[in-house]
């Protein structure tokens, strides 16, 4: 790390156990990724307002190259095993390495596809509005009609527009039985 490592006991006494083991959690993180150039970590004790004597809150503010950060500041509330400090300490900390994790994959551009619906282009559209053609990813060209379209109408789509679709073998060759507009949010009726 670039600069120093910054822990801050709030509403408890800083023990060297815990400071440690604060310290060892931020080597494994550095050591596993190499990219962390400043660390804050804040360990808000109980507040004792609750029945079972409450919560410890950890945040952990990581700053990465490029001005790209990693924040985890959420205890859940229900968890009881966020009574005990460790478990806090490292629940915060696993969240922390997963989404240090999804960083590094971005800055090294690795970022994990998951499969889903096949794209295409809106290649064609009939002058009655019933129905058109896409131009899939892998070139073919898809028939599709307008009571395949989901989130959209035909007078919503555009030649060039970008699309998923279910395919589907029709009469006549391959066919969209579900067309997604994408980009659109709302559903219209």
């Amino acid at each position: 790390m670039q600069v120093p490592v910054q822990i801050d006991f709030q509403g408890i006494d800083a023990s060297d156990s815990a400071r440690k083991h604060v310290q060892d959690r931020l080597a494994d993180l550095e050591r596993k990724f190499g990219r962390i150039t400043a660390a804050h970590v804040a360990i808000k004790g109980p507040t004792g307002h609750h029945r079972k004597g409450g919560n410890y809150l950890v945040r952990i503010h990581l700053a990465l190259p490029e001005g790209r950060q990693v924040d985890v500041d959420r205890t859940p509330d229900a968890d009881e095993r966020h009574s005990e400090l460790i478990f806090a300490v490292d629940d915060a900390f696993n969240r922390a390495r997963r989404q240090l994790q999804d960083k590094v994959r971005r800055m090294q551009n690795v970022v994990k596809m998951h499969e889903g619906m096949p794209m295409a282009r809106v290649a064609r559209l009939d002058s009655s509005g019933e129905y058109g053609f896409l131009a899939a990813d892998d070139g073919t060209e898809i028939y599709f009609h307008r009571n395949a379209l989901v989130n959209a109408r035909m007078d919503d789509l555009a030649m060039g527009a970008r699309v998923t679709f279910a395919e589907s073998m029709g009469e006549k060759g391959p066919q969209a039985s579900t067309v997604r507009l994408m980009g659109k949010h709302q559903l219209r009726i």
